[in-house]
C-alpha cells in the first residue's frame, strides 16, 4: 500500500500542469537550442548531411564557433545557456573542487548537478519563466537544477539511452499544447557525435559519418514536424565543442604527481587543476610539479594564459596542469588498459579552443534569421543576448556576451 502511495504521487506530480505563460507572452516567437556535442566545425563539408544541408542553406551559418576554455561539455553547455565565461558563471570544468564549499563538482555526481548553488548566471530558461514565458528542456547542463530556484516548466533528468527519436517527438508534443502552456524557449541536446567522436576520433571517416548520418535523419524529423505546425519557430543548432585525435601514446601519467598532504588534483585530461591544501608551502609545492614537466607545463593561476577574466575564482585552483597539445593527463591503469588494446583510446577535447579542432557549429533557421548569410567564426557567448533579443527577454547585466555580435543575422 506504501508502494502504491508513493508511486501514485509521483505520477501526479509529473503529470501536474506546468505553469502558464502571461497573455502577453503568447504573440512571442519561438526558439529550439539544439546541441549536438562534440560535433566538429569541419563535419558538415566532409559527410554533407542532406538535411542540415538544406538548413543550412536557407538559412545562417558561421564558419565555426569558438568555445570558451576549457573546451569542455559543462562549461560550454552552461556558457551558451548564461552568456557567461565558466570563470564567471562557476561551471569552470567538468570536475573541480570548490575550496570555499570544500566539495567537488563532477559531472556524475547527481546531488551535485541537481543543486542550484553551484551554478551563476541567469540561463535562457530561468529568464523565461522569470518573465512569465514556459520553456522547456529535453536535456541541457543546467536544467535539472533549481537555479535561483527555478526549473524549465517542463524537463527531464538526464538519461544518456533516451533514444532521439523520443526526445524529437516530445519536443513536437510541447509545441502541440495548448497556447498558455506551449513553451517558446525549448533546450534539445544530442551526445551522438561526442560518443563517436570519444570512441574512435574525429579522423575516422566510416564511424563519424555513420554516427552524422544517422543523427541527420532524426534532425530531418524534427525540421518536418516544425514545419507542420505552422508555428514562427527558430532553430539554432550549435555544438560545444570539436574534437582531437589523442592516440594511447600521448596519454601522460598524473599518478606520480600526485602529492595527498600537499594539494588535491582535479584531472580533466587536458588540463587539471592543483589545490593546496591549507598550511601547505605553495613554492615548495610548485617546485615539486615543475620538476617533474613531460609534455606538460604547470603555470601558477596568476601566470595561466588561456582564461580570459575572473582569475582570482576560487574554483580555478591554485595551479593549472597543461599538457602540451595532443597529449592527455590520464592514470597508470588507464594508460595500460590503452596499450593493452583494452579501453579504446580515439578523440579527446578540452584543449585551447583557439586551435581549429576544437571549433564548433552554429546554425540558425527560422523566421528571425536572414536566408543565405555566411558569418565569420565568434565566440559562443554570444547566443545568450541574441535568442534574449529574439523572445522579447531582458538581456542580464554583467553577462560576457553581446547582442551588436550577432544582431546583424536576424531578418528585421
Amino acid at each position: 500500500m506504501r508502494y502504491f502511495t508513493i508511486f501514485t504521487l509521483f505520477l501526479f506530480i509529473q503529470a501536474a500542469p506546468a505553469q502558464t505563460s502571461l497573455p502577453g507572452q503568447y504573440n512571442k516567437p519561438y526558439v529550439i537550442l539544439i546541441s549536438c556535442d562534440g560535433f566538429r566545425y569541419d563535419y558538415v563539408e566532409r559527410f554533407r548531411p542532406p538535411h542540415l544541408l538544406q538548413f543550412i542553406e536557407e538559412g545562417v551559418r558561421a564558419a565555426s564557433m569558438i568555445s570558451s576554455f576549457p573546451s569542455k561539455t559543462f562549461p560550454n553547455h552552461y556558457t551558451i545557456a548564461t552568456g557567461m565565461y565558466p570563470e564567471h558563471h562557476g561551471l569552470v570544468d567538468n570536475t573541480f573542487y570548490d575550496p570555499e564549499r570544500q566539495d567537488l563538482y563532477k559531472i556524475s555526481k547527481r546531488d551535485a548537478v541537481e543543486d542550484g548553488s553551484w551554478y551563476k548566471g541567469t540561463p535562457l530558461w530561468v529568464n523565461a519563466e522569470q518573465n512569465g514565458m514556459v520553456s522547456a528542456s529535453y536535456f541541457f547542463v543546467g536544467s535539472e537544477a533549481d537555479i535561483q530556484g527555478v526549473r524549465p516548466s517542463y524537463f527531464f533528468p538526464y538519461e544518456g539511452s533516451t533514444p532521439n527519436e523520443k526526445r524529437v517527438q516530445q519536443v513536437l508534443d510541447w509545441l502541440a499544447l495548448p497556447e498558455p502552456r506551449r513553451p517558446h524557449m525549448i533546450t534539445l541536446y544530442f551526445s551522438d557525435m561526442d560518443d563517436a567522436g570519444h570512441r574512435y576520433g574525429p579522423s575516422d571517416d566510416e564511424h563519424i559519418g555513420a554516427a552524422l548520418l544517422a543523427l541527420d535523419q532524426v534532425l530531418g524529423k524534427l525540421f518536418k514536424g516544425v514545419k507542420a505546425t505552422g508555428l514562427p519557430v527558430n532553430i539554432i543548432i550549435v555544438s560545444d565543442h570539436g574534437m582531437a585525435d589523442v592516440t594511447p601514446d600521448k596519454l601522460i601519467n598524473i599518478d606520480p604527481l600526485e602529492q595527498e598532504e600537499q594539494y588535491r588534483i582535479a584531472n580533466n585530461g587536458a588540463l587539471a587543476h592543483v589545490y593546496l591544501e591549507q598550511g601547505a608551502d605553495r613554492e615548495a609545492a610548485y617546485r615539486f610539479l615543475q620538476a617533474r614537466e613531460t609534455h606538460f607545463r604547470v603555470y601558477k593561476i596568476e601566470n595561466f594564459p588561456f582564461y580570459r577574466s575572473c582569475k582570482e575564482n576560487p574554483r580555478l585552483g591554485d595551479f593549472i596542469l597543461l599538457p602540451e597539445y595532443g597529449s592527455y593527463l590520464s592514470n597508470s591503469r588507464r594508460i595500460a588498459q590503452a596499450r593493452q588494446g583494452n579501453f579504446q583510446q580515439g578523440g579527446e577535447h578540452g584543449f585551447n579552443p583557439e586551435f581549429l579542432e576544437m571549433h564548433a557549429i552554429f546554425y540558425a533557421n527560422g523566421p528571425a534569421f536572414k536566408k543565405g548569410v555566411s558569418i565569420p567564426s565568434f565566440r559562443n557567448i554570444h547566443i545568450y543576448p541574441i535568442v534574449c533579443r529574439i523572445l522579447g527577454l531582458p538581456i542580464p547585466e554583467g553577462i560576457d556576451g553581446r547582442v551588436e555580435v550577432l544582431e546583424g543575422i536576424l531578418a528585421e
